[in-house]
């Protein structure tokens, strides 16, 4: 298991997250998600992009648990897509 799937398992989500980011990889794509993501920023590569989304959903999951006000389930569920998707590419690359 690369260190991005390990990284990804060891998160503790609720269920419910977890599930509608994983329906949301059926329709992922990539360039515009992480543009959404990023918000003007430019889109990091596909090695670099992991850590950047990983602090974002930190910080997104600290908002959740904090009953913060700028959270947003949608955009939660966007970053859990966008570091699932990341680390599948990272997975593809290394068994290459």
């Amino acid at each position: 298991m690369s260190s991005y799937m390990s990284r990804l398992s060891a998160l503790s989500r609720p269920r419910l997250l977890v599930r509608a980011a994983r329906h949301r990889l059926t329709e992922f794509n990539r360039e515009t998600s992480l543009r959404r993501v990023f918000q003007g920023e430019a889109v990091p590569a596909p090695g670099q992009a992991f850590s950047a989304l990983f602090d974002k959903e930190d910080a997104m999951n600290s908002a959740r648990c904090t009953g913060g006000a700028a959270y947003s389930p949608a955009r939660h569920v966007e970053l859990l897509a966008a570091l699932m998707h990341e680390a599948q590419i990272a997975e593809l690359r290394i068994a290459a």
